[in-house]
């Protein structure tokens, strides 16, 4: 085998090796913030009214839904949902 066929395939495997590397990588999911209000009102505000009923949530907005509910009317508005604490960040261990 020449020298340069070696040299050819020695860098089509550190090709393909960095190649697989770069997709593994991308396959993992990004850590990330928590979701924006407009995220959250995407994917929970199932009627599409522009509210959250208690229906409707899940979550850390479940647990704390009578206090994000400041007017008390029985659904959360985006004003009341970018008013409220944000979640610790920290799951519950699983057992």
């Amino acid at each position: 085998m020449s020298a340069k066929a070696m040299l050819i395939g020695v860098t089509t495997i550190a090709i393909f090796a960095m190649s697989c590397k770069s997709q593994q990588a991308n396959s993992e999911p990004a850590k990330q913030g928590p979701p924006s209000v407009d995220a959250i009102f995407t994917k929970m505000d199932s009627n599409k009214d522009g509210l959250l009923s208690k229906t409707e949530v899940n979550g850390p907005l479940k647990e704390t839904f009578t206090e994000i509910d400041t007017n008390k009317d029985g659904f959360l508005s985006k004003e009341e949902v970018e008013k409220a604490p944000k979640p610790s960040g920290k799951r519950p261990q699983r057992q």
